[in-house]
């Protein structure tokens, strides 16, 4: 019996050209029967603009993401993949593991996931890649500084009916929270910090497609009749493992989502709105950050779309978010308008977003206008 390394294959494939090399979406699969592997990544170049109402303006170029990544399968059923970031993650550049995990899917429409990914399957809008957006940056309901949970170590399982109009997913995981009254911040403890606080988080989603699956993608390239709407919820319970911040000790989060997306005729809509209850450890009085007396209702919602003036290939754009705490003293909005060049679709584009934001934090009349123009490579 001849054994055929994953190595090999690849060797086999760059040198001598006798392996089938395929062009993937976002990436190149070298395959040699039943075994394969496959190479991608993405390139984000990034300027942003701030100019608040208060206080001097400010502006930066730099790599927003870095993303090269390895996916591949030595057995049928089985397969890997491990992906890592160098761009910028809020204000430095820094290494961090993003999916890494194993994935078992031999039974019928259902799927089992171990490792690091997005094994609790909450806000479609942080499900759908950072690759596929339609504005710049991701609104309130898709940021995981704001109560969504990112990528967690943990399990997950996924399926769909046979005709894919329903899908749905359940997972768990020991999730990271960094401390910190102004954010309600999940963060992978593969990417371990000190002062996380750490915890089990649970939690599930179901999403109905009348008209048959939409991808988690914005856009309207295909030009055809799709819609979805999805529930999800999850619970973060924190284990008493690491709590060493004091007053920024997070004791609970649960967390509730309804979304929703469509796509017809060259018009891509989502919307979805997002709550979080969240208690610190210790007993606060007062305001501090996002909570009141040591409790929050974070709540958000988040509307946007665009239109293909021209088919697959410039789209105009505009968006409207909100997000309230019981710690603020307004709500904080944002309202955005762009425009996106597709080269190659969502592979090779050029995007920009203004975006006008509103009580920022929640403070009363800090507001600040800031521009955003990005121009990505797939590969």
């Amino acid at each position: 019996m001849q054994k055929t390394t994953l190595t090999t294959a690849v060797a086999t494939a760059l040198t001598l050209g006798t392996v089938a090399t395929t062009a993937q979406a976002g990436g190149v699969k070298y395959q040699d029967g039943d075994k394969w592997v496959e190479l991608g990544g993405r390139i984000q170049l990034q300027y942003h603009y701030t100019d608040p109402d208060e206080g001097d303006s400010s502006d930066e170029l730099f790599f927003r993401r870095l993303r090269p990544y390895i996916e591949g399968s030595i057995h049928e059923d089985w397969k890997g993949k491990f992906q890592f970031d160098i761009g910028k993650a809020e204000d430095d550049n820094e290494l961090s593991v993003k999916d890494a995990y194993m994935e078992y899917d031999g039974f019928n429409n259902v799927d089992v996931l171990l490792g690091n990914a997005f094994v609790v399957p909450f806000s479609r809008e942080q499900l759908t890649s950072s690759k596929r957006q339609q504005l710049v940056e991701r609104t309130f309901v898709g940021d995981h500084n704001w109560g969504t949970p990112d990528r967690q170590l943990g399990l997950n399982v996924s399926g769909a009916t046979a005709n894919k109009m329903l899908t749905w997913g359940a997972g768990v995981s020991q999730a990271g929270l960094d401390p910190d009254n102004d954010k309600l911040d999940f963060a992978s403890l593969a990417n371990r910090d000190s002062d996380y606080n750490e915890g089990w988080m649970y939690g599930a989603r179901v999403d109905y497609h009348p008209f048959g699956f939409l991808k988690k993608a914005q856009g309207d390239f295909a030009r055809q009749l799709k819609a979805t709407i999805g529930v999800s919820a999850f619970r973060w319970e924190n284990d008493d493992d690491n709590n060493a911040s004091g007053p920024e000790d997070v004791d609970e989060v649960t967390g509730f989502e309804v979304s929703g997306g469509l796509r017809a005729a060259g018009f891509s809509a989502d919307a979805e709105y997002n709550l979080f209850d969240a208690e610190t450890v210790q007993d606060l009085s007062g305001v501090s950050g996002i909570y009141d007396d040591g409790e929050t209702d974070l709540e958000q919602w988040a509307v946007e779309g665009g239109y293909m003036v021209v088919p697959s290939k410039f789209e105009i754009v505009a968006g409207y978010q909100l997000q309230d705490a019981d710690g603020y003293d307004e709500e904080w909005t944002r309202t955005s308008v762009g425009a996106n060049y597709f080269f190659h679709k969502h592979d090779i584009k050029l995007q920009a977003t203004y975006r006008m934001g509103e009580n920022l934090d929640g403070v009363d009349g800090n507001d600040a206008d800031e521009v955003f123009v990005q121009a990505q490579y797939v590969f």
